[in-house]
């Protein structure tokens, strides 16, 4: 860890430089000066923010633990009558310190999960916070400060001793970022300022609300940020951040900038007019553009694999900071994810410090699951389940497998109806399974693909489960309110006529699916022994699928889930469950997740936030099939590259949206559906630029899938060995090896 402290050396290019006063009226005149601060006895040593806590450097020697009581994301520091004081943003909460040795929670009063712990057969709760993403922290006031969970806002007045929920009036969870500040009053008065508080939307881009208004409401911005092409609303802002700053008048004005998540774009908010009006855009998509941080004269912001100084003044770009590959070469040997930084005045020249944010951008191409290496790169396709029943189906797999080039299958062992596709040996598993006919002998199925050097992927369907929901009258079933029964999903109504036109009866057509409660901890314990008892037969890697709460039918409303403990929630609960399997299966641990969660963070209706759920899997695996995405999403001109488009895109998005934590692998469609776009596209080349997409974002794998195993339609190579059919390749990211 000492290349830590030659790391945080390589800032001492980071010289003070004369404050840049704008050639232009200012925003508004504060009513007085802001006083100079007053000097005293500053932190002088550097601070690290980490996966484990956090640290401090003192001269060369190995970092000091200061907090070891889990991740740490954000570092801000203020000073209040001359005195430092710190916050930190933890996965416990929110801390605050005044001396770096004794740390206090400051946000008792933000929300909590409610988390089921279960083992031996013992349930206790427990609360955990809420992932906060980020604080902010108001320019002029120290005191005022914002923060948000993935619903709310909240603003404190104290210094963090009690918070407002601002709320906000998106229909779904996800936030990005949020900051505050004064900005000039609507009513004209000379010098008056506003509090204006804003947030950042994964879906509605950005939005702010005046707290101190009679009748305070949020309202959306959407005026000059880009959107990617054929969506409605501005792509994700990464990054919010006031500055203060002197005008020519001797005064003081805020300036709001922005940048985009996936969009390399910085802008600067007109407030006047309430529209934002780009300053800078980067060369190439995707790429990212994060953790603003104002160094006096430039604005410095983190991106994959570097960081960039972009002059405000000339709205140019002034390049790297010199010895910034230096630092990124001694980062690689930091064996955790760095995500802040706080560098003191000493070794950075300016008069606050530098804190500097995001800093797990650095290192694109570092996967920080324990199983990152054993399980990235798995280039794979689904094999039905009932084709492992004979010898010849195996052969037959096994045969196109190796023809296509891939290395590893994934199987149902547990499969979308709740039936087994093995024999099990477990009397847990015994008394509540039902063992299919076409059963699998897992000991020869097993040995027969190992011999061939196959990767073993046992796909185990969660909480859909129609089996599990009948037995023991319905004990572990989501429950109909209305009917006292077992919830089933319903489509709609059919009405049958007679040869006249006169209507018979009205038919109520229900989904061909049953659900089990994700509250139940007897329900985890039953799939997490089934996939204890697979990776002892010889598999490789569990993937959990069905993983999420039911979303269809008409009396949605109707469901109930009698195993719910009070304060508990969809992500509560599915974060129980992952806690649970994350203790009791020693392997890799994959989950599928609809396309759209891991296109926007956002774990609407289904529970399935995977910037949340990455702590606890070591692989994502999104379903970013075209069939399913609305038939225009990114089927602009060239129409026909649309596959590659969304998975290029899509594979990179959710890799930034989890932070590294865990390999994405996407599922690949290799299936015709009959929607518009598949009926005029759908072809083998469709296929083949899916895969290409993934090579050129990511590069950590796929998998094909096909419900009745037909592989016809995919390429045998991989995708650098044929050749691009479309008109956008050479799109490549940091992230991809």
């Amino acid at each position: 860890m000492r290349v830590i402290f030659s790391f945080i050396l390589s800032f001492l290019f980071f010289g003070q430089a004369p404050l840049v006063r704008p050639q232009s009226l200012p925003l508004y005149q504060l009513p007085e000066r802001i006083p100079a601060k007053q000097e005293a006895a500053f932190y002088q040593h550097p601070l690290v923010a980490t996966e484990s806590g956090l640290y401090e450097i003192v001269g060369a020697n190995t970092p000091v633990p200061l907090w070891t009581g889990g991740r740490v994301t954000n570092i801000e520091r203020v000073v209040i009558d001359g005195a430092e004081k710190w916050f930190f943003v933890t996965e416990k909460g929110l801390y605050t310190s005044a001396n770096l040795r004794s740390f206090v929670p400051s946000g008792e009063q933000l929300p909590h999960l409610v988390i089921k712990e279960y083992e031996a057969g013992k349930t206790q709760l427990s609360s955990q916070a809420q992932t906060l993403k980020g604080m902010a922290i108001h320019p002029e006031k120290p005191l005022v400060m914002v923060s948000a969970t993935k619903d709310y806002v909240f603003l404190t007045r104290d210094g963090g001793k009690t918070w407002k929920n601002l709320g906000y009036s998106a229909k779904s969870s996800g936030t990005k970022a949020v900051a505050v500040a004064n900005l000039p009053a609507a009513n004209g008065r000379s010098g008056a300022s506003e509090l204006v508080v804003f947030l950042s939307h994964a879906f509605y881009g950005l939005s702010y609300i005046k707290p101190d208004d009679a009748s305070p409401r949020w309202i959306d911005i959407v005026s000059g940020f880009e959107k990617m092409p054929t969506l409605g609303y501005a792509d994700e802002i990464s990054s919010i951040l006031p500055v203060l700053k002197p005008t020519v008048a001797g005064g003081f004005e805020t300036e709001i900038y922005f940048a985009q998540t996936f969009i390399p774009s910085v802008y600067r908010l007109n407030w006047d007019r309430k529209i934002v009006e780009k300053i800078y855009q980067g060369s190439a998509l995707p790429d990212t553009i994060d953790g603003l941080v104002w160094t006096g004269n430039n604005l410095l912001f983190t991106r994959p694999g570097g960081m960039s100084l972009l002059n405000t003044r000339t709205n140019t770009a002034v390049g790297e900071p010199a010895e910034l590959q230096n630092w990124i070469r001694l980062l690689q040997k930091v064996p955790e994810p760095v995500y802040s930084m706080y560098i003191p005045k000493n070794l950075s020249g300016f008069a606050d410090g530098l804190v500097l944010k995001e800093l797990w951008l650095l290192k694109p191409q570092t996967v920080y699951s324990p199983y990152g290496d054993f399980a990235a790169d798995k280039k794979s396709l689904y094999m039905p389940a009932n084709r492992a029943a004979t010898v010849a189906g195996i052969n037959q797999y096994i045969d196109l497998t190796t023809k296509n080039k891939l290395d590893s299958i994934v199987i149902d062992m547990k499969d979308d109806y709740g039936l087994l596709r093995y024999k099990s040996k477990d009397p847990f598993v015994q008394e509540k399974s039902y063992v299919s006919q076409y059963a699998a002998n897992i000991e020869d199925f097993v040995a027969r693909f190992k011999a061939k050097n196959i990767y073993l992927i046992a796909r185990i369907v969660v909480f859909k489960d129609k089996h599990l929901a009948q037995i023991e009258k319905g004990k572990y079933a989501v429950w109909n309110s209305r009917t006292s029964a077992p919830w089933t999903g319903i489509k709609g109504t059919t009405q049958v006529k007679d040869e006249s036109g006169a209507v018979i009866k009205t038919q109520t057509e229900y989904y061909d699916e049953a659900w089990v409660d994700p509250y139940s901890e007897e329900v985890w314990e039953y799939n997490i022994r089934i996939a204890q008892e697979l990776i002892k037969a010889g598999f490789d890697e569990i993937q959990f699928d069905y993983i999420r709460f039911p979303t269809d039918g008409v009396n949605l409303y109707q469901a109930e889930y009698r195993w719910k403990n009070p304060g508990m929630d969809m992500e509560g609960a599915l974060i129980s469950f992952l806690k649970y399997a994350r203790k009791n299966i020693q392997a890799p641990i994959g989950i599928d997740v609809y396309g759209a969660n891991g296109w926007y963070r956002s774990g609407a209706r289904t529970g399935q936030d995977v910037e949340m759920l990455a702590d606890y899997v070591d692989i994502i695996c999104p379903m970013l099939y075209p069939s399913h995405f609305e038939q225009p999403f990114l089927a602009h001109s060239p129409a026909d590259n649309r596959p590659y488009r969304i998975y290029y895109f899509g594979s990179y998005r959710n890799t930034i949206i989890v932070r590294n934590k865990a390999i994405v692998r996407p599922w690949v469609q290799a299936f015709y559906l009959g929607v518009s776009y598949d009926r005029a596209y759908y072809n083998p080349t469709y296929v083949t630029l899916e895969t290409f997409g993934v090579y050129d974002s990511i590069n950590r794998g796929f998998m094909y899938w096909n419900n009745g195993g037909r592989y016809e339609d995919i390429t045998p190579g991989a995708p650098d060995e044929v050749e691009f059919p479309g008109k956008e390749r050479g799109l490549q990211t940091p992230f991809r090896k």
